[in-house]
């Protein structure tokens, strides 16, 4: 017997379609249940490429005696919190303050007025080692809630408190110490030995590299530089990256990199490709191309749709099991590889019969790499690593023929904004077209599949476009944008940019306090409408919303942008005063100002070398304060940006402006001329 979740698009409410639970989707028909029968209810939060939300299906929500206490009890709501973000975000925010910490699943349980009054994560079917079971948090709860109903009205009245976003008072102007400090609160909790920063469990956060390399652009600090090379190096050799497929999983359990939680996640490997790209942009060493290339090409061939669009993750299951597809015994190993390469491989790569992950081994170069490998045993370093590559594609047709872990193939509006970024900036970087090419296929399905009345929606699955987007959304798209006009220079991105812009600003700004809230205005009114700073596994929406107002107001020189932005950093000083390690995205935007931009506009002539070398350099090279802009034909320029309107061609030539907070040099024609003043 399905449940009504069978009705849904969602593959994680899909997931839970046939429990035994009476499930119902997040809406109004829920809680007029739960208010017309006087019960409470359960909003159960999670993903479907969730481990741990998959145990506790199989546990409890499949169970029959689980089921009965709840049907009988509780009136049971089901969210996938990638569809909505909004509800996940409010209740989150109640169980951390009532258990001091968070996660998912996510257990929440409510008022039918959708008030919180207690809540957990996982909990076991049955009582554990002073851990909480579902059968007694089920029987409990409802006991208390019919027997002490003022107890229950004075927890959530205080929790609906608790989750309302919070006003900054006092000082609020940020200054170079928040930089400073946010670089030292790293420096303290780097780990010198593996990178990235503190204990287990370790998340690769590529927002932190990102900001590590402009401020050591900025500073001069080399040890930002080494802090994030390092992090990048660590990374890249665990267990955490997919020797043998590419793309990274969502965080190492250990501090080595070492084991993962399998799950890959679109967001991690978008975000990750545009760190390793940085990485190539600031050294030049071929090791970040590699990685970022090969993030790149899991992305395409095994999470692309044939619509354009990318799916949103992969299971850390196969078969049941936690890992099973990315694991390997030496057997299987000389299996496939012969002996000899065999066993160079399992030396390499740390393959064992006492094996890293119970039993079994994940590939993984920590110990040594390659090259480290070919001197200590005297062999050619280039030959190693080719015997090692032909023995990783072979090994990659073997693991083909596994059970694949579960994809998760709903489309979502943000994180496909991300990889459009992803894809846009390593065309330039890497001079790949081919990368362009789907970076424009993938915004072109956004624009087709997931606009619905000029206005951007979250999710698109199996024909069906659903929610109204979120701040995350337009904020992603306008840094997709963005890079899209730096790649192809054409200025229609530009415009699109603007137009997303300002229907950002009309949706989500705070008029009287700054700053975005998380949803619409014309959304469902949940019971707060959060404003979210901090940047976890992912930049938040303001974040990454002022970072990319600013860079648009110097494009288009429509400054109404940087005071948006302005007026955002203000209204988030506090947060990012005391805690710049939690908003190292948000401070990049501050950084920019902070550092002073540079403006360059670049009118070309046909086949001119100076216009030539100018364009190269600007799109390859690390460059995050300068904007510029790159056209044959002023007037064209000038419709879409007017402040161009006085730039002219002098003799006729490729005539390049460098300008410093919109004042600017002489024109020069040489391309060496403009970039010395580049660095000034």
């Amino acid at each position: 017997m399905a449940n009504r979740l069978i009705h849904e698009k969602s593959p994680y409410l899909l997931q839970h379609a046939h429990n035994p639970v009476d499930w119902f989707p997040w809406g109004e028909e829920a809680f007029e249940k739960a208010r017309k029968e006087d019960k409470p209810v359960m909003v159960s939060i999670g993903y479907s490429t969730c481990h741990w939300c998959h145990v506790m299906e199989r546990e409890s929500f499949e169970d029959e005696e689980v089921a009965k206490l709840l049907n009988d009890r509780f009136v049971a709501i089901k969210v996938d919190r990638e569809e909505r973000p909004d509800v996940d975000s409010i209740y989150m925010i109640a169980c951390q303050a009532m258990t001091g910490q968070g996660g998912w699943p996510l257990n929440v349980f409510v008022t039918p007025e959708q008030k919180p009054f207690y809540a957990g994560t996982y909990f076991p079917k049955k009582s554990m080692r002073g851990m909480p079971g579902m059968v007694d948090v089920v029987t409990q709860l409802y006991d208390r809630y019919k027997e002490d109903p003022e107890k229950i009205k004075e927890v959530s009245e205080q929790m609906v408190d608790v989750i309302q976003p919070q006003t900054a008072e006092g000082e609020t102007e940020l200054t170079q110490e928040a930089l400073d400090k946010g670089f030292e609160q790293l420096r303290q909790t780097f780990n010198i030995t593996y990178g990235g920063f503190g204990g287990a469990p370790k998340f690769p956060t590529p927002h932190v590299l990102m900001y590590l390399f402009r401020y050591y652009r900025y500073s001069g600090k080399e040890t930002a530089l080494q802090m994030a090379l390092k992090s990048l190096d660590g990374m890249a050799a665990g267990g955490m990256y997919d020797h043998i497929g590419g793309g990274f999983a969502r965080y190492s359990v250990d501090e080595k990199w070492l084991v993962p939680h399998f799950e890959k996640m679109l967001y991690d490997n978008a975000l990750l490709a545009l760190a390793y790209t940085e990485g190539y942009q600031v050294t030049g060493e071929p090791r970040f191309q590699k990685t970022a290339e090969e993030v790149l090409t899991y992305v395409l061939r095994g999470m692309q749709d044939k619509t354009g669009g990318f799916y949103s993750g992969e299971d850390a299951d196969s078969e049941g099991v936690e890992g099973k597809f990315y694991l390997w015994t030496p057997q299987e190993i000389k299996q496939v590889l012969g002996e000899e390469n065999g066993s160079l491989f399992c030396e390499v790569y740390d393959i064992t019969e006492k094996g890293n992950f119970e039993g079994a081994n994940i590939p993984n170069l920590i110990r040594q790499s390659p090259e480290e490998f070919a001197v200590r045993h005297e062999l050619d370093p280039k030959q190693v690593r080719e015997r090692l590559e032909q023995a990783k594609t072979l090994l990659f047709e073997t693991r083909e023929e596994r059970v694949p872990p579960h994809v998760d193939d709903k489309m979502l509006t943000s994180w496909n904004a991300l990889m459009t970024a992803a894809l846009a900036r390593a065309s330039r970087v890497f001079e790949k077209p081919s990368y362009l090419k789907e970076a424009e296929q993938a915004f072109a399905f956004i624009e087709s599949e997931l606009v619905q009345d000029g206005r951007l929606m979250v999710r698109y699955r199996d024909g069906e476009v659903k929610h109204k987007g979120f701040i995350d959304d337009y904020a992603n798209v306008l840094w997709a944008l963005l890079e899209l006009y730096e790649s192809s220079l054409d200025v229609t991105y530009l415009e699109k940019a603007k137009h997303y812009a300002d229907g950002m600003i009309e949706l989500f700004w705070d008029e009287e306090n700054g700053g975005f809230y998380f949803y619409g205005g014309d959304a469902e009114q949940l019971l707060a409408r959060p404003k979210e700073s901090f940047d976890g596994a992912m930049p938040s929406g303001n974040s990454v919303a002022a970072r990319e107002l600013v860079r648009l107001a110097r494009f288009t020189g429509a400054m109404r942008y940087e005071e948006k932005a302005r007026t955002s950093q203000d209204a988030f000083a506090r947060e990012l005063k005391q805690y710049p390690n939690g908003h190292m995205h948000f401070l990049q935007s501050y950084l920019l100002l902070f550092s002073g931009m540079k403006e360059v506009v670049v009118l070309t002539s046909d086949a001119d070398q100076e216009a030539a070398a100018m364009t190269k350099q600007l799109q390859q090279q690390f460059y995050p304060e300068v904007t510029f802009l790159i056209h044959s034909e002023p007037e064209s320029l000038t419709e879409a940006v007017p402040f161009t309107a006085s730039y002219h061609k002098v003799e006729g030539r490729t005539t390049i402006y460098v300008c410093r907070n919109f004042a600017c040099h002489q024109p020069v024609n040489e391309a060496a001329e403009a970039l010395k003043m580049l660095e000034e």
